[in-house]
């Protein structure tokens, strides 16, 4: 399956704005997500992203490049804005397309499982003749994920671990309609998970985490409990082959993180 991932906006466009938050790097680091979760869970998925990094990129590139490529479905990442007032989450595909059209059927799909776990409200399935829906030659889809410029959206949007959770949601969706194929584990029972400091200061651990993005790393807080003292752990991915917690691994040492290491729990 080919997967054309497109974190809107980005470069010199920077999106919706509000609570000292930016549409663009929002959305990046949610499709940045997305692709970590399908490249290391699933089998036979290919991606492609519009952009990785904070660069600019015109709508008739992005689709030109879909078409080109032979994208089997077009994902397009967003969030909303309006004057403060609305909150919640809606979704997309073009609007001369039936409600019992391929893309309508994946769309229902996806919606039932990204409101499953967002914490959004739901404002429902729409249509528009947005371009990336209109002048992509496969079924697209686009997500507005919460209101940036409403305070409690935007509250949700600032955390990493919802934006984590949002990731799960499209994958999750994605994976049930083109009945993607989870990996294969070791044999063992075992998962591998790379971690990346614990501090006790949770606001030290949000700095790794954001640093970790930012880097184009995959990274969530997690809170354990250690000899009944609250540690923060910043893990940056389980995986359940460990060659690709190694490589996981290197990307974060490479990253500049010299304490990671990789810890490994039998299901």
């Amino acid at each position: 399956m080919k997967l054309y991932l497109d974190p809107g906006h980005g470069g010199s466009d920077p999106g919706a704005s509000g609570n000292g938050l930016l549409e663009k790097e929002i959305v990046l680091d949610i499709a940045l997500r997305i692709r970590s979760i399908l490249q290391n869970e699933y089998e036979d998925v290919d991606i492609r992203m519009s952009r990785t990094s904070d660069s600019t990129k015109s709508l008739q590139q992005r689709t030109n490049e879909a078409n080109a490529w032979g994208a089997d479905y077009y994902v397009s990442i967003h969030c909303n804005a309006f004057n403060g007032s609305a909150y919640g989450y809606e979704d997309y595909i073009h609007s001369t397309l039936s409600d019992s059209s391929q893309t309508a059927r994946y769309r229902d799909i996806l919606h039932e499982e990204i409101t499953k776990v967002n914490q959004l409200r739901n404002r429902g399935k729409k249509k528009a003749n947005f371009h990336v829906l209109r002048e992509t030659d496969m079924s697209a889809f686009l997500s507005e994920n919460g209101f940036i410029d409403n305070d409690n959206d935007a509250s949700l949007l600032s955390d990493p671990s919802w934006r984590q959770q949002v990731a799960q949601g499209h994958v999750n969706g994605i994976a049930r309609a083109f009945n993607l194929q989870p990996k294969q584990d070791d044999g063992n029972g075992t998962i591998y998970r790379v971690i990346a400091g614990s501090f006790q200061s949770r606001s030290n651990a949000e700095q790794r985490v954001n640093y970790l993005v930012d880097q184009g790393i995959q990274a969530t807080l997690v809170a354990v409990t250690v000899s009944g003292e609250q540690w923060y752990r910043v893990q940056a991915g389980a995986f359940t082959h460990r060659s690709n917690a190694e490589r996981r691994l290197n990307d974060v040492t490479q990253a500049g993180i010299g304490d990671a290491y990789i810890s490994s729990t039998n299901n």
